[in-house]
């Protein structure tokens, strides 16, 4: 059987290149997109050097819907069709409420919301295209469960990325499109570093203590990475996942329960 075709967006680096590597190695052709095309391609370069992996690098800025329409369009003529869609770019924007700046408040959302709903609407339409249904994974948050203080833009952003797919879900149903999402937790990034460091400034404390004092709150007693996550986004895109739809799974070691 011909390998299935998978576009991660945000796979230059962080938890879309683990994602993009395991999948990868289950049998998937990847496409790796990302704002930044030499993170990607560095992706894409270590995939192909394994035997019987194939992958190509992208670029786009998603929170641009013309992009999304194109980076369909084109991973369909390069590798054939669409199976799996992986919404996993996303960015972060750390202040207090009161002190928030615009324009990285928009940005914020043109990246994780807007870039989320372009996606789902670009794969959906390729999908119902050719007919034999597929899946939709989005990036949600542990932000998505449970508010926190300095990050009420980025939780907002998250929170309703829950609500979209809940909604997709219901809509694609009949097409036999899956739409579901990952919520991680701590997860050792470089996403996760920028978050921790200005969290400290705010705070007045270095950035390894603000992380360590988030990481006290996990039961398992570590922070994640991405190749934990991976494991999650693996199961989701697999025929064991075929009856879980609209669902927003935590993946935090036991962080938070909702």
């Amino acid at each position: 059987m011909a390998n299935k075709i998978a576009i991660i967006t945000g796979a230059g680096r962080g938890i879309g290149e683990a994602v993009a590597k395991r999948l990868a190695s289950e049998s998937y052709d990847v496409a790796v997109a990302d704002i930044d095309f030499e993170t990607a391609s560095k992706t894409a370069d270590t995939i192909n050097a394994k035997a019987g992996q194939k992958a190509k690098a992208y670029q786009i800025d998603v929170a641009k819907r013309d992009e999304f329409f194109q980076l369909v369009d084109q991973v369909v003529e390069d590798f054939g069709r669409l199976d799996l869609l992986v919404n996993n770019a996303g960015i972060a924007y750390i202040d207090t409420i009161v002190d928030s700046d615009p324009e990285q408040v928009s940005r914020l959302f043109d990246v994780n919301l807007k870039g989320t709903f372009w996606g789902i609407q670009a794969a959906a339409k390729q999908l119902i295209k050719q007919g034999q249904g597929g899946k939709i994974i989005n990036a949600a948050s542990l932000a998505s469960v449970e508010g926190s203080a300095l990050q009420g833009a980025y939780s907002a952003s998250k929170f309703a990325i829950r609500g979209l797919g809940q909604s997709a879900a219901k809509e694609l149903a009949e097409h036999k499109i899956t739409v579901n999402a990952y919520d991680p937790g701590i997860v050792l990034t470089p996403l996760r570093d920028y978050i921790d460091q200005r969290t400290g400034e705010i705070k007045g404390r270095p950035a390894d203590e603000q992380r360590q004092s988030v990481v006290d709150e996990i039961a398992l007693g570590r922070a994640a990475t991405g190749d934990d996550v991976a494991d999650l986004v693996s199961f989701l895109a697999s025929p064991q996942a075929d009856y879980i739809t609209g669902q927003s799974i935590l993946i935090d070691g036991g962080m938070r329960y909702h």
